[in-house]
């Protein structure tokens, strides 16, 4: 470390003197900070005022001028949408799940019931099962291809 004496100290206006470093005039501009300060805040103030102004109007328009809609007389009923109504929407009578219940029921009483169809023809319905064992025992018949058309 070195003894001797290093001249520095403060100069005009109280900046700082030194021989080696230099120092900038100022950094930074702080009026257009300023400037754009003010102008924000008063930018901020405006804009409350309006919006205050509008719900004011606005607020008095509905107290004083607007009329509400007549109530609906509920003598009428709900209103129903047109047909065809798909099951489960208003106006639709009858419950989904208990139709499709009533459906798959009948359609199980279709496939095990024994009936002529044609007495005299000689046709009747079998049950599915029934039908089905008698194919896995007699076999399906035969089906002859179709001729072949000439070209």
């Amino acid at each position: 470390m070195s003894t001797e004496h290093l001249s520095h100290g403060h100069g005009e206006n109280g900046r700082p003197v030194h021989q080696d470093v230099s120092f900038e005039k100022t950094d930074v501009s702080t009026s257009p900070i300023i400037k754009f300060l003010i102008y924000l805040g008063i930018g901020v103030v405006f804009s409350y005022l309006l919006t205050f102004g509008v719900y004011k109007g606005l607020r008095s328009y509905w107290v004083n001028d607007h009329t509400p809609p007549l109530p609906i007389r509920m003598e009428t009923g709900p209103t129903i949408p047109p047909e065809p109504r798909m099951q489960g929407m208003p106006g639709h009578l009858t419950d989904p799940q208990q139709d499709l219940r009533d459906k798959l029921k009948a359609d199980t009483e279709a496939n095990n019931k024994l009936v002529w169809v044609d007495q005299k023809e000689g046709i009747a319905q079998i049950p599915v099962k029934d039908a089905m064992q008698l194919i896995v025992e007699k076999g399906l018949p035969a089906v002859t291809p179709p001729p072949a058309e000439k070209k």
